[in-house]
């Protein structure tokens, strides 16, 4: 009987630990994701570790929206950040409006009083904001959630602040 070479063994043991790592990963990243849950008809209640609502606490990085308004199509709001966590920067790419019948819409920026911005990098404890952020979802009838993803580096982080 011939014994395989050793270069063989030496691939088929660095395609093993590939897996076992990948696997891993997959899973502590699913462990992090904090599920989407469908949005009630009911007022909205504070996050944990946030005041006054809507709002959202992720790991010490702060969502805030307040000044809600419809018109048109148009969903408007002011958004302000605190950021007191391990993320980096807030992004327009980090917020999507989700309508009542499920529908993500991005943000838009070329209807008056929208505010421009794109990715802004600020440390530990500093605040960004407020700026009017803008939607035109498929559907303006409530419930609307926003739907928060900010970057935590290879991990990332998920929740949706319910709006009235």
């Amino acid at each position: 009987m011939t014994r395989p070479p050793r270069r063989l063994l030496t691939y088929a043991a660095v395609g093993a630990a590939v897996l076992v790592v990948g696997t891993v990963a997959v899973f502590a990243y699913q462990s992090l994701q904090v599920p989407y849950q469908a949005p009630t008809a009911s007022s909205p209640l504070p996050a944990l570790g946030c005041t006054p609502a809507p709002c959202a606490d992720l790991h010490g990085y702060t969502l805030w929206v307040t000044s809600l308004g419809v018109q048109g199509g148009l969903v408007t709001m002011q958004i302000r950040f605190r950021n007191a966590s391990d993320s980096t920067h807030a992004s327009p790419e980090d917020l999507q409006l989700i309508d009542s019948q499920r529908h993500a819409a991005q943000l838009v920026f070329d209807a008056p009083g929208c505010t421009q911005w794109s990715r802004h990098e600020f440390s530990r404890g500093a605040t960004f904001g407020p700026l009017t952020a803008c939607f035109r979802p498929s559907t303006t009838s409530p419930p609307l959630v926003l739907r928060w993803s900010p970057d935590f580096g290879l991990v990332c982080c998920q929740t949706a602040i319910e709006l009235t």
